[in-house]
């Protein structure tokens, strides 16, 4: 059987490469996926598997013809932070399956942001076409219950891929940071000079990862541009770069701290073992943190140098503890039961 997985792939963000490997990872053996990518050969070479173009909906739509079921496979498609258009691709992607009597499976979603009320209208219109459902979390299962969609939640995907080894100790403090609309330069400011504290205290090399290229490549440049970035933590300060999820597991296992704004930077350093802390700009980061209690402080708050340390410090050379995630790794197994229930299987 063929189903058509529909996401945010080959768009060289590397949490979204990670959602289609563990998708991937938990498709039945039977299955002959074929993913829609922007970036195609990227994702050909790095999965071994069929595309077909993302951005082009007539393209996709053609391909979904030759496909036996439409899987939209993790993160939050069904959101209008986007864009309204983005929410409308992937609603009509939905009927077309239906109207084709292909199965619809709604893998491992987070449901929202909806800030339009055409936007939550037209989700109460097409959730109900899906034929089976598994949440990231319970706050996309509870809003999806109070329009009568009741289905099972579990953790994030991502939880699902194998556990690192770290080897980070007296390493460098690694980030995985991202411009966003809650900073300013006061509060850049803030955050730079504490991590500048940071790392002239513990003496160590400050490593920035870009976990989105195409967004964050730029970040360190453009903040020593700005003149906003201390000249001792300039000089301790380079940026990494990683091109699949593995390497930038290589990267966390050998990192001393990994301070993440990105929600599947988090959870890679967390199953690297690597010792954490997470920024919020997103109510998603806050509750991935909070699943095995990693310090979490939100952008859309006050930001102390003082407080900052306090968070941090503690945590530099202390792994986390494999125990706190095993139960965020054991509720990955609704969204494979989804998969294997709701695929049709190839003909005997």
């Amino acid at each position: 059987m063929r189903p058509l997985l529909c996401g945010y792939y080959g768009e060289h963000n590397l949490g979204d490469d990670a959602l289609l490997a563990a998708l991937l990872a938990q498709l039945p053996p039977d299955q002959r996926p074929l993913v829609t990518a922007h970036d195609q050969a990227q994702v050909q070479s790095r999965f071994g598997v069929d595309t077909c173009p993302r951005r082009r909906l007539r393209a996709v739509l053609s391909a979904l013809s030759g496909c036996d079921a439409l899987v939209l496979g993790g993160g939050s498609l069904l959101q209008d932070a986007t864009s309204f258009r983005s929410l409308v691709y992937y609603a009509l992607l939905i009927a077309a399956a239906r109207l084709r009597g292909r199965p619809v499976l709604l893998w491992a979603q987070g449901l929202g942001p909806l800030h339009r009320r055409c936007s939550r209208l037209l989700v109460r219109l097409v959730l109900p076409l899906a034929s089976g459902i598994s949440w990231r979390d319970p706050a996309s299962a509870a809003l999806a219950a109070r329009w009568g969609v009741r289905a099972a939640s579990g953790s994030d995907p991502v939880w699902a891929l194998p556990l690192g080894q770290w080897q980070g100790d007296g390493g460098p403090i690694l980030l995985c940071w991202r411009f966003s609309p809650l900073l300013e330069k006061a509060q850049w400011r803030r955050l730079l000079e504490a991590l500048d504290q940071l790392a002239e205290q513990a003496d160590r090399p400050v490593h920035w990862l870009p976990f989105h290229q195409d967004q964050d490549a730029a970040l360190l440049e453009e903040l020593k541009r700005r003149d906003w970035l201390p000249p001792a933590l300039a000089r301790r300060s380079q940026t990494v770069m990683a091109g699949s999820p593995a390497e930038a597991m290589a990267l966390f296992e050998g990192a001393s701290l990994v301070i993440a704004m990105r929600l599947h930077a988090l959870i890679l350093a967390a199953l690297s073992g690597a010792p954490t802390a997470a920024l919020s700009y997103d109510p998603k980061v806050r509750s991935a943190a909070d699943g095995f209690d990693c310090p979490c402080l939100d952008l859309d708050g006050p930001l102390q140098v003082v407080e900052l340390l306090g968070r941090w410090q503690p945590l530099l050379d202390r792994p986390t503890d494999p125990a706190r995630i095993e139960t965020l790794r054991q509720a990955t197994a609704v969204h494979q039961q989804l998969l294997l229930e709701g695929l049709p299987p190839s003909a005997p």
